[in-house]
């Protein structure tokens, strides 16, 4: 007898990626306030969002002067930003997401302005919190390669896989929902279709059941097209975000890829069927 699935074992993680090239902008010393540990640009705090991994790098190849303590020429930690555009650094997507000043890195104000630059680095997969509803639809082109000839007057071939999905969700900026409470919330979208100068693009794990192995899902990279708010009185509020995918998509079964900790917390390497060196997520 075949087994029937309900839907209510999957799941959608999202990891936040960057669709353009970094941000290059001069760091001038009085855009940092050491008392606040913060600091202000006007392009790269209207194309961050808080709880994005960020590398800033010095580009003229000296030490970056920022971050106390730190004196290499490039940084990789996690943002908050304020509602005034103000920058916070902090060592763990928690912090960031959290945005407290007193856990704040300290900062130290340059010397000389410097020419830095800004990019968003890849992260973990986190899960999306308070998911209602999902769809993904997935289609393949066809491609006329028809010929003279009677015999081949009509063929066609193979053509691109496309896809294309919806989320509902209950709107929230914060949520303790999934095992770790490492999560990333509804409005996260809502910010990520109004960024201009990175993009609104992620990778998604959409799991048909991610309960017991083996787990099943589609791995893909999207872009957000469209996100709406519906707002009734004494209802919940419910986002519904649209999105597009951008490149190939993958049916997988089994157990995501992912870096191997031992008890120090050090690394462990694992290799692929290719004898190369993996270090995931």
């Amino acid at each position: 007898m075949a087994a029937i699935y309900l839907g209510d074992t999957g799941q959608v993680h999202l990891e936040r990626t960057s669709n353009n090239l970094p941000i290059h902008v001069k760091l001038e010393p009085e855009d940092v306030n050491v008392a606040r540990s913060r600091f202000g640009i006007d392009e790269c705090s209207s194309a961050l969002v808080s709880g994005d991994k960020i590398e800033i790098a010095n580009t003229d190849g000296n030490d970056l002067e920022l971050v106390a303590g730190h004196a290499f020429h490039d940084w990789t930690g996690y943002c908050h930003i304020d509602a005034a555009g103000g920058i916070y650094l902090y060592n763990s997507y928690e912090l960031a997401i959290n945005g407290r000043h007193s856990d704040a890195l300290p900062l130290v104000e340059p010397t000389a302005p410097q020419n830095i630059s800004v990019q968003l680095d890849r992260d973990r997969f986190r899960c999306i919190a308070n998911i209602q509803e999902y769809s993904l639809t997935t289609s393949r082109e066809t491609i006329d390669v028809s010929s003279i000839g009677e015999e081949f007057r009509r063929n066609y071939t193979n053509g691109l896989i496309s896809g294309q999905g919806t989320l509902v969700c209950f709107w929230d900026y914060e949520s303790t929902l999934c095992e770790d409470q490492s999560v990333t919330y509804p409005h996260y979208l809502s910010q990520l279709i109004i960024r201009t100068k990175i993009g609104g693009g992620f990778r998604g794990r959409f799991y048909l059941n991610s309960v017991q192995e083996p787990y099943i899902w589609y791995d893909a990279l999207c872009i957000v097209t469209n996100v709406a708010m519906s707002f009734i009185p004494s209802d919940p509020i419910v986002s519904t975000i649209d999105f597009v995918t951008t490149g190939p998509i993958a049916l997988r079964m089994g157990s995501p890829e992912e870096a191997l900790l031992q008890e120090d917390s050090s690394y462990l390497l694992e290799e692929d069927d290719t004898s190369r060196i993996l270090l995931e997520s």
